[in-house]
């Protein structure tokens, strides 16, 4: 990405290599004296530790000269340069950043009571939560993403937690910034579900009409829960699936009279 005066560390390195390379003679000549037992094993010893040190030399200057080459340690996008070719830098100057964003993390805001209401059921489980994320333009991001962590305090102003999903960015289309919204799938096992149209208000208790064996409506109250999917609602109480509920037409319905329908049997 950078160099930073390369060529005084060039000239550097080889010095230092030269003296590695005469360092290596002169120890090949002290062993050679030695065998002809002109000098005592002290040179060799000697001799060795010159090496050594000169090896030592070398590599530190390799080191420095690695410095002066800044180097990307992984793939992304660079930002702008914030100093052209031949400024002076100091110690500490931000020359440019590089930013990994193979893969992204996206944070939202999860109110307490939802966040309470994650924590306490018994069947709720994060790798079953499929994350999708609405881009600025109304989009779906094509990549699915996964939960990845919640944060460890609340936000007194608001009222929310912080939650984290982590979505693959092959494209690099999501940048560091980015706004969207989240939306949160989880799969219900074994439920019942109903039309919303189906369902009325009273006091803000939720009701449904449940037509008994004598074909007279039952005004029953259910319980929905938490998740629903557009047009439908998820039952946690007050329906049996053998129940028969009016689907249209509620408003002509009286809590214990009779009632003509005709029977719409809705695929399991």
């Amino acid at each position: 990405m950078f160099t930073v005066i390369p060529v005084l560390y060039q000239k550097n390195l080889d010095a230092e290599m030269a003296d590695v390379k005469r360092a290596q003679v002169e120890l090949n000549s002290t062993k050679k004296q030695y065998e002809n037992k002109v000098v005592s094993e002290f040179e060799v010893a000697r001799s060795e530790a010159k090496l050594e040190k000169a090896s030592a030399m070398a590599e530190r200057a390799a080191a420095e000269l690695n410095f002066a080459t800044v180097k990307a340690p992984f793939d992304g996008i660079v930002d702008r340069l914030k100093h052209q070719q031949g400024s002076l830098v100091q110690h500490g100057d931000v020359l440019t950043t590089l930013s990994d964003n193979s893969s992204m993390w996206v944070y939202f805001n999860v109110p307490e009571s939802r966040y309470l209401e994650y924590m306490a059921d018994p069947n709720w489980h994060q790798e079953d939560l499929q994350i999708e994320l609405v881009l600025a333009n109304g989009k779906k991001f094509e990549q699915v993403g996964k939960f990845g962590a919640i944060h460890a305090d609340f936000d007194a102003t608001t009222g929310t937690i912080p939650f984290r999903a982590d979505f693959p960015n092959p494209d690099r289309l999501l940048r560091h910034g980015q706004s969207g919204n989240v939306l949160i799938h989880r799969v219900l096992n074994d439920v019942i579900v109903i039309p919303q149209r189906s369902t009325f208000e009273i006091a803000g208790k939720r009701f449904v009409y449940v037509i008994d064996k004598e074909n007279v409506a039952q005004q029953r109250e259910i319980i929905p829960q938490r998740y629903e999917l557009e047009d439908l609602l998820a039952i946690k109480s007050g329906l049996d699936p053998d129940d028969k509920i009016v689907l249209d037409g509620i408003r002509q319905v009286r809590d214990g009279e009779k009632v003509d329908y005709q029977e719409n049997q809705s695929e399991p």
